[in-house]
């Protein structure tokens, strides 16, 4: 066999295997795409032309997604089944910034504070005084201030059941004293301040105060040994004060002041006797000399024998006001 007959055995083997090996083609096509839509033969355009399609196979259409029941903040009530019938739970919006430290509620600083205050006296057993009075205060910074403290007491001392029934089962008097104004210049410093929470509902700021100044006190000794005869008049004495205070905020310019005031200063006490004692005992009693004289050393109703020794005196007082801060608004200053 020669090797031209070679080579036409091959070629006529070649043509005969086209057919199948595109048959193979097309049923591989199908195995890996088994119920895919078969494409549609399209008519070949009239007069001639190639039979190539490049359009794309039409794509399935997505599956639906089942409906998500609604989650969001302030949208509406989401509907819970529960034993006996379906409960909107209520959806309420809420502020998600968080400060780790937050900013001072109620400002004091280049701003008035006004209180009016009730004062109740607690460490004098023969005599209550009581006093309406007005603390003024201008706050330098926010937590250093100047201010004025003025307390009337005139026509509010009242001696107590204690001062009789001691003059009534011994038949000793004590010498008291009743006030008719103080008032005092004083600085206040705020060392601590911070919250609190009431019932795990309300949030009330607070400060603590202390103060401390200098100023007047006005007062008179009540006629106790001798009222027949002896009358006085006011004595003015330099006061000493100081105090502590708590203040309770219920808005940024409105609260609640409690105090504890110590009022320090010399007072004039009434003379237990009614004359000189160095005196002989048959001058004691007279109340003129021969003369008619009342201003005698002897005298009973010689001023100089109603007063005895000044007593320094510490009257320390409650005091319940109502603060209100001056301009109701600020702002804040930041540093940039």
């Amino acid at each position: 066999m020669g090797r031209k007959t070679i080579a036409r055995f091959l070629m006529a083997a070649a043509v005969l295997s086209l057919p199948l090996t595109a048959q193979a083609q097309t049923n591989r096509r199908n195995q890996q795409t088994p119920g895919a839509a078969q494409p549609q033969a399209r008519t070949p355009p009239a007069g001639g032309g190639s039979d190539m399609d490049f359009s794309q196979p039409d794509q399935p259409a997505p599956a639906e997604q089942p409906a998500q029941p609604e989650t969001g903040i302030g949208g509406a009530g989401l509907q819970l089944d529960v034993p006996g019938g379906e409960v909107t739970a209520e959806r309420h919006p809420f502020n998600e910034e968080i400060y780790a430290v937050q900013q001072i509620s109620a400002l004091r600083n280049h701003r008035l504070e006004l209180t009016p205050t009730a004062n109740f006296s607690l460490n004098d057993p023969f005599v209550s005084h009581t006093g309406f009075g007005l603390n003024a205060n201008y706050w330098i910074s926010n937590v250093l201030a100047v201010g004025l403290t003025v307390v009337f007491f005139q026509g509010l001392n009242a001696p107590s059941d204690v001062n009789l029934f001691v003059g009534r089962s011994t038949n000793l008097v004590v010498p008291i004293n009743e006030y008719q104004v103080a008032a005092a210049l004083n600085f206040s410093y705020v060392p601590l301040y911070g919250k609190f929470s009431m019932f795990s509902r309300y949030i009330f700021h607070w400060d603590l105060f202390v103060s401390a100044g200098v100023g007047i006190m006005r007062s008179r000794p009540i006629t106790a040994i001798d009222p027949e005869i002896r009358t006085f008049g006011w004595n003015t004495n330099i006061l000493f004060d100081a105090s502590i205070g708590l203040r309770v905020f219920f808005t940024r310019s409105v609260g609640l002041t409690l105090e504890l005031r110590n009022f320090v200063y010399p007072e004039l006490l009434e003379s237990t006797r009614t004359t000189n004692p160095n005196l002989p005992a048959s001058q004691r009693l007279l109340e003129r000399d021969a003369s008619g004289n009342s201003n005698c050393a002897a005298c009973r109703r010689n001023p100089n024998n109603w007063t005895g020794e000044s007593s320094l005196t510490d009257n320390v007082m409650l005091s319940i006001g109502l603060t209100v801060f001056l301009p109701f608004s600020f702002s804040y200053h930041l540093p940039k």
